[in-house]
């Protein structure tokens, strides 16, 4: 199994970004998908998470509105479309799926929010 995220960046606060997630070796529209945030000294957050089919998502309070996740199962990816971005939103992203028993990680994507 492999997650690897892209799309982090600086942005200024109101900006926008799209983060993406390439998954590789397993079968990935049978499963559902998450994103986490983590800023260092605090406990890792989730953010979003999307089932199989991409019918059904769910979203911390705190993106609720401003974040979207999708993704595109021929493309084995899930994508985090983030709007409206604060300065709070600042953390490292992380894809995230739970197969087998096990948690799965990618290597995360830097976002800062920075004027």
């Amino acid at each position: 199994v492999q997650l690897v995220e892209s799309g982090g960046g600086l942005v200024q606060p109101g900006g926008s970004l799209r983060l993406s997630c390439a998954a590789s070796g397993f079968t990935f529209s049978n499963y559902g998908m998450r994103w986490y945030r983590h800023v260092p000294g605090k406990e890792r957050e989730f953010v979003a998470s999307i089932d199989k089919a991409g019918r059904s998502t769910n979203y911390a309070d705190s993106v609720k509105d401003r974040f979207t996740i999708s993704r595109d199962n021929a493309k084995n990816t899930v994508y985090l479309e983030m709007n409206s971005l604060k300065p709070d939103d600042t953390a490292v992203y992380y894809c995230n799926t739970f197969l087998l028993f096990a948690q799965y990680w990618g290597q995360g994507t830097q976002v800062t929010v920075s004027s």
